[in-house]
């Protein structure tokens, strides 16, 4: 084993006071906070965890938001080889990740890596995007005997749709539209609910998903219950 400590941060979706009391301790006592860059302009990673941010050695990690597996995986490894020499120094990493670490998290893809290698890494579980939005509905995402899906709307989901689930479809962005006429046509938008932007600045809620506005953005989800609970 090494001498350095990375710790993948999930710090929930957008809210500071989300954070986890062993988020804001591993952030106080990391030397280095790594941060993801998608390089659209816009950290939302780094406006959580600002305050903690002084004094620290900040780092960037560019990961592009793109299909090219090749290109994704030369950027994973370039990140992993910049996190390694930090931990080859003894450094202590922070890398924050929105969110929860374990959930469609860049993330994992360099915490595989680090780890593959022998480097001591732990993951700093966090506040699921999805939850923080079902509280933000006032609603449960599911009990009693009810199944939970949870679904990359990017990506097709038409054979997800009918799934005797509580569905949640995650990161729509610009597919929210498709997204919306997908459930239509198989009779699951009646009763599904939206929320985008949850817990960040420009927060907007829908208790109807079929009013959400198409470009809401990346950061929108939508929450459809199962046929059961909509006939009960």
């Amino acid at each position: 084993m090494r001498e350095g400590m990375l710790y993948g941060v999930g710090v929930g979706p957008g809210d500071p006071e989300l954070l986890t009391l062993k988020a804001v301790r591993v952030l106080r006592e990391a030397q280095v906070v790594a941060l993801p860059d998608r390089g659209a302009g816009e950290q939302t990673a780094r406006a959580i965890v600002a305050e903690f941010l002084a004094d620290k050695e900040v780092l960037s990690c560019p990961t592009p938001m793109v299909r090219d597996r090749a290109a994704l995986e030369a950027a994973y490894e370039r990140n992993a080889q910049t996190l390694c020499a930090l931990l080859d120094a003894g450094k202590t990493v922070a890398f924050v990740t929105l969110g929860d670490p374990s959930i469609y998290s860049t993330y994992m893809y360099l915490h595989q890596r680090v780890a593959a290698r022998g480097y001591r890494a732990e993951l700093v579980p966090g506040v699921p995007s999805f939850c923080a939005a079902a509280a933000r509905l006032g609603v449960s995402l599911c009990q009693g005997e009810e199944r939970l899906l949870i679904v990359p709307a990017s990506h097709s989901v038409e054979d997800c749709v009918d799934l005797p689930a509580n569905q949640v479809y995650l990161k729509a962005g610009r597919g929210l539209g498709a997204l919306q006429q997908t459930l239509a046509r198989h009779g699951r938008l009646e009763g599904a609910m939206g929320v985008a932007r949850c817990g960040m600045t420009g927060e907007r809620v829908w208790p109807k998903a079929a009013d959400m506005d198409p470009e809401s953005g990346y950061f929108s989800l939508l929450f459809v219950p199962g046929k059961d609970r909509e006939q009960g």
